[in-house]
């Protein structure tokens, strides 16, 4: 019985996942607005009602999707950190590897990209399983600010006072061992980053910037100076052996 049991959930686990690659190249050739499980049952050879079976519903495999693209993409910026890590990297070297293994997993994956940090799925409600997974890299930021602030020592950036209620409000709920003006400017610096990688994914660097990863790593150094990496950084807290490039962190992944 074991045995026959064993064998539908590998049968399961391969339906699924034919089901979700189907939805993929649905997502690059339609958009997730038109993602349809009829379409994909066809596709696949399957009826409706077969496929409902693994996802009730529309907004059920979307759901799935966005989650496998953020742990993705999470997967691949804590594997550029523990390169950086491995390699002696400091804190603003860190930074850059897991800003810039972020630009690569989202070249190499524009329509999750697109899915996750794009426009809005008409009608689709993302549940709160979503949040873990989304909260990947702003966590690993996190981290790297925090030690560095353990280890070397931050800068902590100023709040202006029309904002530092707001600021205190985000570092009790994110971050509560670090200052406000610090938390804040991490959560400025997440969004810059992702709109730094938009702007490059859908277009509007076009005609504007020419050498966009040079570019790229420039502006996440900008955003690490913002939230406090100014170092200088020794031995203790890094070996100060250069972030990788994006050429690098494409090899490695």
């Amino acid at each position: 019985m074991s045995g026959t049991k064993g064998a539908r959930a590998r049968a399961r686990i391969e339906v699924t996942a034919a089901i979700k690659d189907e939805a993929r190249k649905q997502l690059a050739a339609e958009g997730a607005a038109r993602l349809s499980l009829r379409a994909v049952a066809r596709e696949l050879g399957m009826v409706s009602s077969a496929l409902y079976r693994y996802f009730p519903s529309r907004d059920d495999l979307l759901t799935a999707l966005i989650i496998d693209a953020y742990d993705s993409l999470g997967a691949a910026v804590e594997a550029a950190d523990e390169q950086a890590v491995a390699g002696g990297g400091d804190p603003r070297e860190r930074w850059v590897s897991v800003c810039t293994a972020a630009r690569v997993w989202a070249l190499e994956h524009p329509h999750e990209y697109a899915l996750i940090y794009g426009s809005p799925v008409p009608g689709y409600t993302a549940p709160r399983t979503t949040v873990p997974p989304a909260s990947r890299v702003g966590l690993l930021l996190i981290e790297i600010v925090r030690r560095a602030r353990s280890g070397g020592g931050i800068a902590v950036p100023p709040v202006s006072k029309g904002a530092s209620a707001e600021a205190e409000r985000i570092a009790a709920d994110l971050a509560p061992d670090l200052p406000p003006g610090v938390a804040a400017a991490l959560v400025a610096a997440w969004a810059q980053l992702f709109g730094l990688i938009g702007f490059e994914l859908f277009g509007q660097f076009n005609r504007v910037v020419e050498d966009r990863e040079a570019f790229f790593t420039h502006a996440v150094e900008q955003l690490a100076h913002a939230v406090g990496l100014v170092g200088p950084y020794t031995a203790g807290t890094g070996g100060g052996r250069g972030a990788p490039t994006a050429g690098q962190v494409r090899r490695a992944s």
